[in-house]
This record gives C-alpha cells, sequence and structure tokens, in this order.
C-alpha cells in the first residue's frame, strides 16, 4: 500500500501483541501505509517473555520505520491493568487519539495440549490460557477503546484462530483452547454492539495457516525458502505470509465504508478477495475454504487451486 500520499498517513495505530507472527506483520503493513504504530509486548528491553525467542519489539517497530511508517515499543504486559492504564495515557498524552487498536495477545504457544480432555488437561496451565489470551484482550479494550472514540471511524481488530462459521461446528485442538478461540470472536461481536451506536467498528479476524517466525522454525526454511518444505507437508502449500493478513488490516483501516464489517467474523482470504490485495508471492490463500474442502475427501484437494 506505499503510495505517494500512503492512505494512514494521518492514522495512529496501536498492535498488541506486536513482537513476532501476525502482529508483526500487521505492524509492519500498518507503516507501509504511513501509520504511526506502537507495538506493545513483553519482548524489549532485553527482557524476554516466557517464550524465550530472539524477536523485540524494538525490531518490530524498526521494520515500521522502514516501512515508511513510524514505529514505536512500548514494553507493556497486557495482563496487568495498570500497565495498560499508563500505555493508554501515554498514547493520549503524544497523540492525543488512537484510530486503530489490534489485539493480537496470545501467549499461548506451548500452553495447551492437543486434543486432550478436559478432565485429564493441566487445569492451571489451560487457566493461565484464558487470562493470557481473553482476560488481555478485555483489558486492552476496556483502557483503550475510550482513545478510539476521540473521532468517529476508530477500528479495533480482535486476531483469533478461525472464523465464527468455522468455529461454530468444530472442535479446535482442546477445551481451553477451543474455549479462548472462541471468546475473542464474541468479544468483537460484543464490541461492535457497543461501538457501532458511537462510530467505531470491531472485527474479528483470522489468518489461515500462517509462517510465523516459529512455523518457519520449524520446518526449518525462511520466508523466502518456504515451498522447500511442500515435499515435506503438502499441505504447507496453502500456508501465507505475516504480510497477508497485515495487508488485510491495512486495507480495513484504509476503508472509508469500514463500518461494512462491524462486528463480524472474517479472514485474510475473505478480505483479500474483497479489496483485491495478494500476499507477497502475488497469490490470494485463502485456507479456510481449503481446509472445508479438504473434510470428508477421499483425496485432499490441491493447495494451489486455493491460492
Amino acid at each position: 500500500m506505499t503510495t505517494p500520499h500512503p492512505p494512514l498517513a494521518d492514522k495512529v495505530a496501536l498492535v498488541a501483541g506486536g513482537t513476532r507472527g501476525a502482529g508483526r506483520g500487521i505492524a509492519v503493513q500498518l507503516g507501509a501505509a504511513g501509520a504511526t504504530v506502537y507495538v506493545t509486548g513483553r519482548s524489549a528491553g532485553g527482557h524476554r517473555s516466557e517464550y524465550d525467542r530472539p524477536e523485540t519489539l524494538e525490531e518490530t517497530a524498526a521494520l515500521v520505520t522502514a516501512a515508511g511508517g513510524r514505529g514505536i515499543a512500548v514494553r507493556t504486559d497486557h495482563s496487568v491493568p495498570a500497565q495498560v492504564a499508563a500505555l493508554a495515557a501515554r498514547v493520549e498524552r503524544e497523540q492525543g487519539r488512537l484510530d486503530v487498536l489490534v489485539n493480537d495477545v496470545w501467549g499461548g504457544e506451548g500452553n495447551f495440549a492437543w486434543d486432550a480432555p478436559l478432565w485429564e488437561d493441566d487445569l492451571d496451565r489451560g487457566l493461565a490460557l484464558l487470562r493470557r489470551a481473553v482476560e488481555t484482550h478485555a483489558i486492552t479494550a476496556h483502557h483503550l477503546a475510550p482513545l478510539l472514540l476521540r473521532r468517529p471511524g476508530g477500528l479495533v481488530v480482535e486476531m483469533t484462530d478461525g472464523t465464527a462459521e468455522y468455529n461454530a461446528t468444530r472442535y479446535r485442538v482442546s477445551f481451553f483452547y477451543d474455549l479462548a478461540k472462541s471468546a475473542v470472536l464474541r468479544t468483537a461481536f460484543a464490541l461492535g454492539h457497543e461501538l457501532g451506536p458511537r462510530g467505531a467498528s470491531a472485527v474479528a479476524l483470522t489468518p489461515g495457516w500462517m509462517r510465523s517466525e516459529i512455523m518457519l522454525e520449524h520446518f526449518g526454511v525462511t520466508e523466502e525458502t518456504w515451498r522447500e518444505a511442500v515435499a515435506r507437508e503438502p499441505q504447507f502449500a496453502i500456508s501465507e505470509s505475516t504480510a497477508y493478513v497485515g495487508r488485510a488490516v491495512a486495507h480495513l483501516a484504509a476503508d472509508e465504508q469500514r463500518s461494512r464489517w462491524n462486528g463480524r467474523s472474517t479472514s485474510s482470504g475473505e478480505l483479500a478477495r474483497h479489496y483485491g490485495f495478494t500476499d507477497l508471492d502475488g497469490s490470494r490463500p485463502d485456507c479456510w475454504a481449503f481446509l472445508t474442502a479438504a473434510e470428508g475427501a477421499a483425496q485432499p484437494p490441491d493447495p494451489e487451486r486455493y491460492r
């Protein structure tokens, strides 16, 4: 979206959970559209989260600036209301408003069990997941929504896994994972009802099979060489870069009729079809359409048909 007059040049955005993955991809694409972007999380200033990953908020902020925007890293633990209140006060002091809030806080990698029934799962771990993946979203919206309402057109993007339609009839991974992702979908729906009459919008957004730093590392490839992993995992051919969901958010934020999405659930693939943008390789992956088509099929469909 880099143009002589960037569409978000006068916009202020905040990406909560912007250290890596979708959060980083979104922050960078908002920057490419000209926005000032606050990126928040716990991995900054020499501190690491329990992920113990090398990515930092400072790196994300630098990428935002290099893309054409202005990146500002603010170390914030979104499970601590006082820290989020201080973040809101800083944004108010420095900008006087907020135009886009992306709630991508997760903190669940390695903190859930695949297919373990509730009574066999670790209760403390499951409850911690809900605090990190659900409570943080409520805390963040509580403190930052007032800034979004300073002028008409504010946008909240709640990041989740799976659309409301897809998740409604499918069990997702485990009790706690399913509950967390469904709660975020409902968060966007509820916020839509509360923000809509006040001139703002809330949308739930899911990427597809996303090539995050963790996923690329798992397959031993890079963003430039990711297709080498398809030989080992054919369905990886439907994967998408973090820039794809980032472009989805940037186009939503630049849409003067963004209120049409208020309270709805959508995906990077659906927004790509609607707005006409592509992934880095020029394709339009639609992971959720692929997964739906693959269910019950004698032979999985060709992922290339869904790019």
